[in-house]
């Protein structure tokens, strides 16, 4: 099951990263096409539906409204219709109950013949006659109300016994009698005694003309002609008028429910632009504060919910420019007593300097102790001029003051000055500098003296906390980003620290004195440098496996970075080289079973290795992430003999930068 999982999550995984839709794919090409011919009308519409908060309102009482006015009218169509049908239905019956007992009253009258010839009559004759003279009766006292139809008992598929009296269909207006009355209706008749009721349709024959169908309802009865034969009479009542009321009341809603809809759609567009007023006015007047227009404010009108809210914003505007004010101008003091502060203290520190070199050039004539003072006091003063210009440097920031000279350099360029200034110390320490990467231009558009000033604290804290171990700086760009890397072999961070190695005064043991000479404000002004350029000064590490230091900057200035072309976590930590002995192991054992023989034996003397015990996995590479992405992996319980070290050493020299 699991290799089916990994396939379906590679295919997955295809698809969202758009492989299948590549010009090689089939249907790429297309279906991009078609994605950006929809998106290109679409995406506006989405951007305004989204952006508009009357635009929403004013559509969604449209849709409610619209629902319930067609609720609305599929009610009361329906009630007016069966109001109108159910009337109809009762008149019907009524009126054609009446024809009913009139036509056999008619049949059960004593007949009279008249005339000489009466003698030679026939039935069926006179049965013909009698059935002519009922339908026009009858018809005659409808006047266009109803149409009557004579039939012969039977379904007009067969022919009752007895039924030959009443020949042939008798029907009034020109209606076709076999058409209008529904077979299943006469089935009913047919077979049952008392009046049977359905609605049909009036066909007309040729002699109408080019007379439409008409929706009717059919009455029907069995009856007996004079000769006591059965026969089929049926009462048409036309529903055109019940049709025209019906869609005139149609008609009626729907224009009634029209007109409701668009003006609950003109009342919600007025309410809320009422209410959207104000709100907007309030979303412009915001960003223009934001730009640093503070003395724009809101139009109050009324006493209302709107006009407080009015009020209440025009009074944080006015409070928020006076403590921008405020600020200000404490932060104009501060430079003003940072400014002076240094040029005071420079005049002294510049006579004390020179009185320090002198007696630090007369040391050779002094007693031992008084000499190593003097040592000591050169050493001291070197340092508290590093800490002013650290200060110095850190209140521009602080106060924004800091300017940012970018132009197109070479990083190489600025590696290599780094690397020359850090080689007495290099070999004083005993560790070799390798620059990996160097062969392609790294070009990006940065400040040469601040990119400078990153790396060089980078590779000077890598060499004094490397323990004479190689250190590697690896250059890369792609996309639009570039990358320096550097990275140490010492004792690394320890868990959580390299989330606090960027702050101020930082110590790994604040137990300790800060004897390495550092001020402690090189990695703060480095991650001040590296937000200053829009780019990551991000720091990764773990215990007894040293550490690794990254930054990067947009190849062009104001250039969002999506990414890093170094991955923050190097390739030789323990979690990799764990998972690279690993995937050696599976592959040994993979090729060992493909070298077995046919029975089944096991030949191979060495067996396959398994992993490595305590192995952390390997997480995701964090170079998407903003900040500065610090990371630390933690030291598995078992290592190896040579990653070995002593918790007196990590703890001694991890990292106080």
């Amino acid at each position: 099951m699991q290799p089916g999982r990994d396939r379906g999550g590679s295919r997955w995984g295809a698809l969202r990263g758009g492989r299948l839709l590549q010009d090689g794919a089939p249907g790429g090409p297309v279906l991009r096409l078609f994605v950006r011919l929809l998106r290109r009308p679409v995406l506006p519409a989405v951007r305004l539906w989204r952006r508009n908060i009357q635009l929403r309102v004013v559509a969604a009482t449209l849709l409610i409204s619209l629902a319930v006015v067609l609720a609305l009218g599929f009610v009361i169509i329906a009630q007016v219709s069966k109001g109108l049908l159910d009337a109809k239905e009762e008149a019907a019956q009524s009126q054609a109950a009446g024809g009913f007992a009139v036509a056999q009253e008619k049949a059960n009258a004593p007949a009279t013949v008249d005339g000489p010839d009466a003698a030679d009559n026939k039935v069926g004759l006179d049965a013909s006659t009698w059935m002519n003279s009922l339908v026009k009766q009858l018809a005659s006292g409808g006047q266009t109300a109803f149409e009557v139809v004579a039939l012969g008992a039977g379904t007009g598929d067969q022919v009752l016994p007895g039924t030959e009296g009443v020949k042939g269909a008798r029907a009034s207006g020109n209606v076709d009698p076999a058409a209008s009355v529904p077979i299943a209706l006469r089935r009913a008749v047919n077979h049952s005694a008392g009046t049977f009721k359905t609605f049909s349709e009036i066909r007309y024959t040729a002699g109408a003309g080019e007379k439409a169908p008409e929706p009717a309802l059919v009455v029907g009865k069995r009856l007996t002609d004079i000769n006591g034969d059965p026969y089929d009479l049926y009462y048409l009542f036309p529903l055109t008028q019940e049709e025209e009321s019906l869609n005139l009341i149609k008609v009626t809603i729907v224009t009634a429910g029209l007109f409701v809809v668009v003006l609950l759609c003109g009342i919600a567009w007025l309410v809320v632009r009422q209410v959207v007023t104000p709100v907007r006015m309030a979303a412009g007047i915001a960003e223009r504060l934001s730009a640093g227009r503070l003395q724009e404010r809101m139009k109050v009108t009324g006493e209302d919910d709107i006009a407080r809210l009015g009020e209440a914003f025009n009074k944080m505007a006015q409070n928020l420019q006076l403590k921008i004010q405020q600020l200000e101008e404490l932060s104009r003091m501060q430079r003003r007593f940072v400014s002076d502060v240094s040029h005071e203290l420079r005049t002294p520190l510049t006579t004390v300097r020179m009185a320090a070199d002198v007696i630090h050039d007369a040391r050779v004539d002094f007693d031992p102790v008084t000499a190593r003072s003097a040592e000591l006091l050169a050493g001291q003063l070197d340092r508290f001029e590093s800490l002013l210009a650290d200060l110095l440097e850190i209140s521009r920031f602080d106060a924004g003051a800091a300017a940012l000279e970018a132009e197109p350099i070479d990083l190489r360029d600025v590696v290599r000055r780094v690397i020359d200034g850090a080689e007495p110390l290099a070999e004083h320490k005993g560790t070799r500098i390798r620059v990996l990467g160097d062969t392609q231009p790294v070009i990006a558009e940065a400040d040469a003296r601040r990119v400078e000033r990153v790396l060089r604290n980078l590779v000077v804290n890598a060499v004094e906390h490397g323990e004479g171990r190689d250190v590697v700086v690896r250059l890369a760009s792609a996309g639009g980003a570039v990358a320096v890397a550097v990275r140490d072999y010492g004792v690394g961070l320890k868990p959580g620290e390299a989330t606090r190695v960027f702050n101020r005064f930082w110590r790994a043991d604040p137990a300790r004195a800060r004897t390495t000479g550092g001020t402690g404000l090189g990695l703060s002004i480095a991650v001040e440098d590296a937000r200053l350029h829009g780019g990551w000064l991000q720091a990764w590490g773990e215990p007894g496996g040293g550490s690794q230091f990254r930054l990067t900057l947009p190849r062009t200035a104001d250039e969002p970075l999506r990414g890093s072309p170094i991955p923050l976590e190097p390739e030789d930590s323990r979690a990799n080289r764990a998972r690279a002995a690993a995937d050696a192991a599976a592959d040994a054992a993979s090729s060992a079973a493909d070298r077995q023989p046919a029975d089944g034996g096991d030949r191979s003397p060495i067996p396959p290795r398994s992993a490595v015990a305590g192995a952390l996995p390997v997480p995701a590479d964090p170079t998407a992430l903003p900040g500065n992405g610090a990371r630390v992996v933690a030291r598995p319980a078992e290592q190896a003999p040579q990653e070995d070290r002593t918790d007196a050493d990590a703890d001694g020299d991890a990292h106080g930068r």
